[in-house]
């Protein structure tokens, strides 16, 4: 009750911060009201699963808190009951959040930041529409043997700038097309390419073609080229693995910026049991200071969390550090707090 509470005051507080921030944007692009709404639904669903963990901790915090301060926990625990069954609610409580948010993770919240995101970067960014896509230095593994260049993509004008498309036979070059420009041509799903050059190469002598432009089909669109930046975060989980497996064929460079969406999945259900222990350990001991000294504790320990979490996500994102550890980092960190803090506890 008291983390339903503590979600259903929080939120409207961060939609009102959120709408001081953005009217002025909102109005000056002139966002019809229908999309104001939908993305005012998404941000409730998109936030609400990213701090579902804090809200959780805090609301333990407060609810403990509370009994601690009534000396209501050391009649329990002086009535015979084990600190492991006084526990016992919280986890179960703590399974139950933990299993709406996974099961949120995997179906609901993409849909939702598919719309978030759109939002802001059609609206709210000055450049958006632009920054929506890496479009600069496009280097792709289309398949075992297929590779492409392009210095720039314009996604507008569905065309990229020096093109290049390697073909393998193994480790053996076939050949080799090169283009100043190519453009998509959404009519025949063809492109043409501008001052083409192919170079098929033979065992003496090599065989040069050049066109002023020339159509060809390849196995690939723009959209594959050039996802948008947030692609992973729209992904239910099935359609997320087979596009991770899709990118590391590609030799994508945001290879890494995938894998931590899908480690996130997992991982943030799980820190909300060890930020439970963590809440009730704190908590559960009556403090001189009363409920606002365990409320203090509770939230320094919640925002050192997010900015571990945040730390740690954003090196696996932009260095080799891998994924799995940079994101299972916090909980693990903060999982032998637990233990030490319920050890403590107990006494």
């Amino acid at each position: 009750m008291t983390f339903s509470i503590m979600l259903i005051m929080f939120i409207p507080i961060g939609i009102i911060v959120d709408v001081s921030e953005k009217v002025n944007k909102i109005l000056e692009n002139k966002v019809p009201f229908p999309k104001v709404a939908a993305y005012y639904l998404d941000f409730i669903i998109y936030f609400a699963n990213l701090l579902f963990p804090i809200f959780l901790f805090l609301s333990i915090i407060w609810f403990t808190s509370k009994l601690a301060n009534n000396t209501e926990i050391v009649a329990i625990l002086s009535s015979g009951i084990s600190f492991q069954r006084f526990l016992r609610p919280y986890i179960v409580g703590a399974t139950i959040v933990s299993i709406f948010a996974l099961l949120m993770g995997f179906f609901l919240v993409p849909k939702a930041s598919e719309g978030f995101n759109n939002f802001r970067y059609m609206y709210l960014k000055g450049n958006g529409r632009n920054q929506m896509r890496e479009t600069s230095d496009v280097y792709r593994q289309i398949s075992d043997t297929e590779f492409i260049y392009a210095s720039n993509f314009n996604q507008e004008a569905k065309t990229g700038y020096n093109f290049v498309y390697e073909k393998f036979d193994k480790e053996r070059m076939l050949y080799k097309i090169t283009a100043s420009s190519i453009v998509w041509n959404a009519n025949d799903s063809t492109y043409t390419l501008m001052n083409f050059n192919k170079r098929t190469v033979g065992e003496l002598n090599d065989k040069i073609e050049t066109e002023i432009n020339k159509s060809m089909k390849f196995n690939f669109d723009l959209e594959d080229l050039t996802p948008v930046v947030y692609i992973a975060e729209t992904l239910n989980l099935t359609e997320l693995n087979k596009f991770i497996e899709k990118e590391k064929k590609r030799g994508s460079a945001n290879i890494n910026t995938y894998l931590v969406v899908k480690y996130r999945k997992y991982s943030v259900p799980i820190s909300a049991f060890i930020l439970t222990i963590i809440a009730v350990a704190v908590s559960s001991m009556k403090r001189r200071g009363g409920m606002g000294v365990n409320l203090a504790i509770g939230i320094a320990l919640a925002f050192s969390y997010v900015f571990l979490d945040k730390i740690f996500g954003t090196v696996a994102e932009k260095s080799s550090f891998s994924p799995l550890i940079g994101v299972w980092i916090p909980n693990i960190v903060y999982g032998i707090l637990a233990f030490y803090l319920l050890r403590n506890a107990k006494r």
